[in-house]
């Protein structure tokens, strides 16, 4: 069967706290200059059968993009006047400030001797010669020492405006965009985001020490338990992926902010002096939602959508390991519309907009008309962040390699979310304009049918990676709702988490899953469904071909026979041309 064959290839499930990899950091936080500095203590377990004389740790604050493949900053693109698109390449975008994570020392668990260690593969690896062998089923404890900075991102490249050029780009230009560090360890508008300590690697059988920069998440860990303490100045507020159990005053006038939390992939802070948050419980759940000072409605208004997302999922899927959801307003770069931890989910503050502000007014009118489409698509992601904590968190995936499992999951329980909160045909909109809707904008303007399993770093850049895998591969779980009906579907998606729940799933877990819920006979149905819609290229036929009116509007012809494009004609006012469908992809979070 699939899921035996996949257990074979993984580590032994991971059920008593334990038995898990346990984290205990102590971070100085100097918020002002943007830097840091820990003590990190971890017992890390050997759950292969074979002895290890060395662990892995990545440092993925390290992981920059050589400036040769890094993407042109979405701050210097923009409208030119006659509304021609103006876009510079990668080669002339300026050196940026990066991410730094230093390793000052390593340490036997008991801090009585140095050991020795390396960095690899320009210092993103951080790895350990333990003093002697660890035996199955033995336990290693290895304290390191780190400090570090983060940069100061610009605040136009995180702008309503920035993010909607980004997407045009992607559009038009079709570059090949990749994530950094920096877009998830960075200093912007008096707020930080922080995910900079050493993260052991996962291990099934071997060390997955590997990691792709592609427009896929890059952070890829096992389920652990943390005891983090935030040391920093008292009108800092400190928020982070677990709950806080106190905050205590020190002689020097610092605070030390105290978190614990189990069975988490990752560990993020965030912080700032005008953060402001609101919470509820929800079946013991508890959910918060973080926010920028005058942001407070939308912070609300967020907070109740992430509530009743919450406990959606918990009903149709099962609860959480984990007791807290924070969801954050952050100031992230254009081209990221949302970051995604453990506990934690950053949606981006450009989309966390007041239209009834005047400042709003210093918009482009044809961005101004888009509140619907904004508004909506901020519910949209504020559901989806919630289920990545089902679909990346406690039933973990490797990003990078089967993002499906995690991304087109969390995309279809957003839809989930519209037809349990808002009912059938508010969902059928939604199903339109966030899933079909992005796919004919791609294929309308050149973009290729392609497999939606293949690996992130397969697809060129965050438009084509949301048109195929998001949400083309979301829609193949409404056409298994269609073939299983709503008992057997549920069913089998509360068994594919029950059985993964802190472990490291693959897709063939995934199929065994729905394959279960039925006879032999329908089996053939369920795999042809799986094949039809991740492997195999019907997306025009089952989602929407290319749209000749909106080709049209730009003056671009559509070749049948290759579906191709073929850009020319029409110049002057075109993009205001191109009407409300176009635009109003074109603001929605990806």
């Amino acid at each position: 069967m699939p899921r035996q064959r996949a257990r074979e290839k993984r580590i032994a499930p991971v059920a008593a706290a334990a038995e898990r990899t346990r984290y205990q950091i102590q971070i100085a936080l100097d918020f002002d200059n943007r830097s840091y500095s820990g003590v990190q203590r971890t017992r890390w377990i050997n759950r292969d059968d074979r002895p290890a004389s060395q662990i892995y740790f990545h440092l993925y604050p390290n992981k920059h993009t050589p400036p040769g493949a890094r993407p042109g900053a979405a701050a210097e693109n923009g409208l030119a006047p006659g509304n021609h698109l103006e876009v510079k390449s990668a080669e002339d975008a300026p050196e940026i400030d990066e991410p730094r994570l230093r390793i000052e020392g390593v340490r036997s668990g008991g801090g009585q001797s140095s050991l020795p260690f390396s960095l690899d593969e320009r210092e993103t690896i951080l790895r350990v010669s333990l003093r002697a062998p660890v035996a199955p089923g033995a336990a290693a404890e290895v304290e390191v020492s780190f400090a570090g900075s983060v940069p100061e991102v610009e605040a136009d490249e995180t702008t309503l405006l920035a993010h909607v050029m980004q997407q045009i780009n992607s559009v038009f230009r079709r570059p090949r965009e990749a994530r950094q560090s920096r877009d998830i360890n960075f200093s912007c508008r008096g707020v930080m985001l922080l995910g900079a300590y050493p993260l052991l690697a996962a291990r099934a059988g071997r060390w997955r020490r590997k990691t792709e920069t592609s427009v896929g998440d890059f952070v890829f860990a096992e389920a652990a338990d943390y005891e983090v303490s935030v040391e920093a100045s008292p009108e800092v507020r400190v928020f982070a992926s677990a709950d806080e159990r106190r905050a205590a005053p020190l002689p020097s006038g610092q605070v030390v902010h105290s978190f614990s939390g189990a069975s988490l992939r990752d560990f993020a802070i965030i912080a700032g002096r005008t953060l402001r948050a609101e919470e509820r419980d929800v079946g013991g759940l508890k959910i918060r939602s973080i926010y920028a000072a005058g942001h407070e409605n939308i912070g609300r208004r967020v907070l109740a959508v992430a509530a009743n997302a919450a406990r959606i999922y918990t009903a149709r899927f099962g609860a959480l390991p984990q007791r807290v959801i924070n969801v954050a307003e952050a100031p992230l770069v254009a081209r990221l519309g949302a970051a995604e931890f453990s506990g934690l989910a950053c949606i981006a503050s450009a989309f966390y907009v007041d239209f009834d502000n005047p400042a709003m007014r210093s918009l482009p009118e044809i961005v101004r008309e888009q509140r619907v489409s904004i508004e909506d698509s901020l519910e949209f992601t504020a559901a989806h962040v919630v289920a990545q904590q089902w679909w990346s968190v406690a039933v973990g995936n490797d990003p990078e390699r089967e993002p499906v499992l995690d991304e087109a999951l969390s995309n279809w329980s957003a839809l989930l979310y519209y037809r349990d909160a808002h009912g059938d045909e508010r969902a059928l909109v939604a199903l339109d304009d966030q899933l079909r809707g992005v796919y004919k904008v791609y294929r309308t303007f050149g973009g290729e049918d392609m497999a939606a399993n293949r690996a992130a770093r397969d697809y060129r850049n965050f438009f084509q990676y949301s048109a195929i895998v998001v949400s083309k591969g979301a829609l193949m779980f409404d056409a298994l709702l269609q073939l299983l009906g709503e008992e057997r579907f549920f069913a089998a998606l509360r068994g594919y988490y029950n059985a993964n729940m802190h472990e490291v799933a693959e897709m063939d877990d995934l199929r065994a899953a729905f394959v279960a819920e039925v006879n032999v006979a329908e089996r053939r149905s369920v795999t042809r469904t799986f094949n039809r819609w991740l492997s195999e290229k019907r997306g025009d036929e089952d989602i929407a071909p290319p749209d000749p009116q909106l080709a049209a509007a730009l003056g671009i012809t559509i070749d049948p026979a290759a579906m191709a494009i073929q850009k020319g004609g029409a110049n002057g006012n075109r993009f205001a041309r191109l009407g409300k469908f176009f635009w109003r992809q074109m603001t929605r979070i990806r």
